[in-house]
């Protein structure tokens, strides 16, 4: 029986998986280097584990090229650790696992597109301020180019996430002109809304412009549904794509299931010119209100920062 059970195994793409990343210190170090944290030390502090342990695990790592080891430092030697693209393509199996302990582990297993105050979601988008947001990320955007989620030309960034443009679960491109609403499927609460939200930024980016602010918006949909919804509606900032869950991982963003497709739950950061996330809104429930105090939180961030010295 043992014999039959580790032949079987040999096939088996989850007991294969399980081999490499089956393990409670390896899934961490993976996610802090989804966040950015690629140095040695850095892990060694974010995770509190032992050098020893940590040593291993990134090698067991590499071993399988799921990370890679590139120097940044000749004398002495030192290396940092990147995912490759085999490592790239496990970020969305971390994010399942956030959004399923959010949902049964750490909730009440309601499936909803929102979040409640003194929520983990809640609690760990809290924590996001004073995080910086990881360079080196880059997302499609709806004009055909790739974008840095934080503006380089601006003083302060408005990044806006959402679930989707029109109800989650619609095949093809959701939210678009021509598509049935009978397609949808059950509706998930705090799902819904999100062309009102691109509406209501649409509207006030003439002062987020005026006052040297940028606003992206971000979702899971992919740069074409995005680029289809963004022509229809004419929306005059970039809509980002975050269908690789990169920037998701990044910053541990709230999610949601709708259907097989993992959405994220609405929210706004307000980033400074260093890439540090100032002010979160979240949960965003009242959308026009969160508009009108990201104006004027981003407002007052980009004024005090265009009169500090050089």
């Amino acid at each position: 029986m043992t014999v039959s059970r580790r032949v079987a195994d040999d096939a088996c793409g989850i007991a294969q998986a399980a081999a490499v990343v089956g393990d409670w210190w390896s899934l961490l170090v993976l996610r802090e280097i989804a966040r950015g944290h690629v140095r040695f030390d850095r892990l060694a502090g974010e995770l509190g584990v032992s050098r020893k342990i940590l040593s291993e695990r990134l090698r067991t790592l590499t071993d399988h090229g799921v990370l890679e080891r590139r120097p940044y430092q000749d004398r002495p030697p030192r290396y940092e650790y990147v995912l490759t693209e085999r490592g790239h393509g496990l970020v969305p199996v971390l994010v399942s696992l956030q959004d399923w302990a959010d949902r049964w582990l750490l909730g009440d297993g309601t499936l909803t597109g929102t979040g409640h105050d003194g929520g983990a979601d809640t609690r760990r988008v809290a924590a996001l301020v004073g995080e910086p947001v990881p360079a080196g990320l880059r997302l499609p955007g709806t004009d055909g180019r790739a974008h840095d989620p934080v503006a380089t030309d601006a003083r302060v960034t408005v990044l806006f996430a959402y679930p989707a443009t029109g109800v989650p679960g619609v095949p093809g491109a959701p939210g678009v002109p021509g598509v049935p609403a009978d397609l949808a499927g059950p509706q998930v609460p705090g799902s819904a809304g999100c062309t009102l939200e691109n509406r209501r930024f649409r509207a006030a980016w003439p002062r987020f412009r005026d006052a040297g602010v940028a606003v992206h918006g971000v979702s899971t949909q992919t740069a074409g549904e995005q680029a289809a919804f963004a022509r229809a509606e004419d929306l005059p900032f970039p809509l980002l794509s975050d269908a690789r869950l990169r920037l998701t991982a990044a910053l541990r963003l709230p999610t949601f299931r709708a259907g097989q497709d993992l959405r994220i739950k609405r929210l706004i950061l307000v980033i400074g010119p260093d890439r540090t996330v100032r002010h979160t809104l979240f949960p965003v429930t009242d959308i026009p209100a969160a508009v009108t105090e990201a104006l004027a939180l981003a407002t007052v961030l980009a004024t005090a920062d265009h009169r500090e010295p050089a």
